[in-house]
């Protein structure tokens, strides 16, 4: 078995939560995954969390939203651990050496998209330039509410995954 996933199983709930709170800011779903412990692999700790997310409802994924900041922004809706906040740096470091006007461009439509829908454009930015995040905001603010929501939903889960990779490799 693998040694952090190992370290996971054996944490105190109330610590497993906190860990899990760093990948996907949804109480419901780390909660839930504090409960399916233990695991016998990173792949079924993959697969569950996978499974969880998807079971949770329209709340508990706008929950998991406000945990991010917006794209080009350093600070969440919500509170996050210090490593969260490293990790969407990290995620969204395509930004930084993006051109003043790109940057402008992003605040703006982040603006109007979350004026639309209601939520913070979410996007698994890692390994993303931010030229291709505007061309992806741009591509979905057309969106109706129903199929944007679960788009975000699913970048939410992407990140997730990258998230529990990074906690359980490190």
């Amino acid at each position: 078995m693998n040694q952090s996933v190992n370290r996971l199983n054996q944490l105190s709930a109330n610590d497993a939560e906190a860990e899990f709170l760093k990948c996907c800011g949804s109480t419901h779903w780390a909660h839930a995954m504090t409960q399916a412990r233990p695991f016998a692999t990173l792949a079924d700790v993959l697969a569950e969390a996978d499974r969880v997310w998807w079971s949770l409802n329209e709340a508990d994924w706008l929950e998991a939203f406000r945990a991010h900041p917006k794209i080009g922004e350093k600070k969440a809706a919500t509170a996050q651990s210090a490593e969260a906040q490293k990790w969407s740096a990290q995620e969204q470091s395509g930004v930084a050496q993006a051109a003043a006007s790109t940057i402008s461009e992003l605040a703006e439509r982040n603006r109007e998209y979350e004026e639309r829908f209601g939520f913070i454009f979410i996007v698994c930015a890692s390994g993303k330039a931010s030229e291709e995040m505007l061309a992806i905001i741009n591509e979905r603010i057309g969106n109706d509410a129903e199929t944007e929501l679960r788009a975000a939903a699913a970048e939410q889960s992407k990140i997730t995954r990258l998230r529990l990779e990074k906690l359980l490799n490190q």
